[in-house]
């Protein structure tokens, strides 16, 4: 059921409609029947934190009608619901339990599709990698549905006269599913949208494929309930304040280069050298520029003999898929959450080092350590996650997060009229993450990294990112 709406954000952007889209069961299938899902401890992780919202930016053709692609967008939304229905649901308290969670889908449920329109502005201005203001781009991000709503689409068309674009706005709770699972859902939309001849596998949905530890369900419950104990009633708003966005290439060069360094630096250190794959070795040139840029324009000397108790630590907080090393193993399409945290402690003195080689190693080495500690997924994994994760809300200084993996491909994502000129997550200014994805410059070997920072922060963090592909780029390792 569509409603109108005249909703207006400044005077070039409005808001035409919104309608729900249900899975469709036109072809014969029968509907599908109420069913609950409940959330594992994996789910619950992620009860109170700010949804996920991506805005994926394309380009349309000339010859693309654009009341038929946004028709198409909304057909093959309901038809791909069929298969992802539990993001049709809502997220609710399990009746008759005080802390226990679960998504339900009911017959009728459907998801909010928005369309708006936006008359001053185009792909190109906003595609742009250098900073801009939060406020400029959150427009295009659709708002869940108070009521436990766990996805909603928005397609804003851009009507400079020279070209329509689009942009297509994306919000999931994480409480419904990870960043793989929604890529899914992403991928086998835009296929279907498409008209592909092959679509991805179909999610499974069976959350007895998790074995669920009740003590970590309960703490991290209690902690949510806390922190948002009106979360199911209301969207969770988060405010961006004087927040900028902007994007960071790290070409497939300087990932060598930096890999290179760390080798050399072990060989100095008579070490062995860390697991350094391109992931890590991004990781640590932005924890490097992350913290630089946190601390100030006070610079920091490396030390040729670090030590663990120098000065406060710092962390880095990234996620790690465990579908494939889960006991029993978990399958890779399984539409949930299923990712665990990885913790990479260091001294915030070595990592702010300037332009030292040491201050990389010191980076990635605890990166790689952090990574291979989820990655084997030993049997006090889950104990050892709960303490750091108490050890974490100690900390002076905010952990650097990570949100996103060049593994999500998201810049294949085409529905039929082509690549996205650029995909942002948009929640990183709310969450204080930074954002990592594949480059879109094809054949490039990169990753880009979005970063949201106050106007006077984002400026150090450019001045560090450029001297640290300065050296980076030099003829030898220091």
């Amino acid at each position: 059921m569509a409603t109108p709406s005249s909703q207006s954000q400044g005077d070039s952007f409005r808001v035409l409609r919104t309608a729900r889209v249900a899975p469709s069961w036109t072809d014969g299938a029968a509907p599908l029947p109420e069913r609950a899902m409940p959330l594992t401890f994996l789910d619950a992780m992620f009860l109170s934190t700010p949804a996920v919202e991506r805005v994926l930016l394309y380009r349309l053709g000339a010859a693309d009608d654009v009341d038929a692609v946004l028709s198409r967008l909304a057909d093959s939304l309901s038809r791909v619901l069929r298969d992802f229905y539990p993001l049709a649901g809502r997220l609710r308290l399990t009746p008759g339990e005080g802390n226990r969670y679960e998504l339900l889908y009911r017959p009728g449920d459907g998801v909010a599709f928005t369309v708006a329109q936006h008359g001053g502005v185009d792909v190109d201005e906003l595609a742009r990698d250098d900073p801009r203001e939060h406020a400029a781009i959150a427009p295009f991000v659709p708002v869940l549905p108070a009521g436990g709503a766990v996805l909603a689409v928005q397609a804003t068309v851009l009507l400079l006269p020279i070209r329509r674009d689009l942009a297509l706005g994306v919000t999931v709770h994480h409480a419904a599913c990870d960043g793989s699972s929604s890529t899914h859902f992403l991928h086998t939309w835009a296929a279907t949208c498409a008209g592909a001849a092959v679509l991805p596998q179909p999610p499974v949905i069976n959350r007895t494929c998790i074995r669920d530890r009740e003590d970590i369900y309960d703490l991290l419950a209690s902690m949510a309930k806390d922190s948002q104990p009106h979360m199911l009633e209301s969207t969770i708003v988060v405010v961006a304040v004087d927040k900028l966005l902007a994007t960071f290439a790290v070409s497939g060069d300087t990932l060598q280069s930096i890999k290179d360094r760390i080798a050399a630096v072990a060989a100095r250190r008579g070490v062995p050298t860390p697991r350094c794959t391109s992931i890590v070795a991004t990781f640590a040139v932005i924890w490097h520029c992350h913290t630089r840029a946190a601390q100030g324009d006070v610079d920091v000397e490396a030390d040729s003999t670090p030590s663990p108790n120098d000065g406060d630590r710092g962390l880095l907080v990234c996620l790690s898929d465990l579908r494939p090393r889960m006991d029993p193993r978990v399958p890779d399409k399984y539409l949930g959450n299923c990712v665990g945290p990885c913790f990479a402690w260091a001294a915030r003195k070595e990592i702010a080092a300037t332009g030292a080689d040491d201050a990389l190693f010191t980076a990635s080495s605890a990166i790689a350590l952090a990574i291979d500690g989820a990655t084997r997924c030993e049997a006090d994994y889950w104990d050892r996650c709960t303490e750091q994760g108490q050890e974490m809300r100690t900390l002076e200084s905010p952990p650097v997060s990570v949100a996103g993996s060049p593994r999500f491909r998201v810049y294949d994502v085409d529905f039929g009229f082509g690549k996205p000129a650029k995909v942002e997550v948009v929640s990183i200014a709310k969450t204080g993450a930074v954002s990592v994805a594949e480059s879109r410059r094809r054949g490039s070997g990169g990753i880009e990294v979005g970063v949201a920072l106050p106007p006077e922060q984002m400026e150090r963090f450019r001045r560090c990112f450029g001297d640290a592909m300065a050296w980076l780029s030099s003829s030898s390792p220091q």
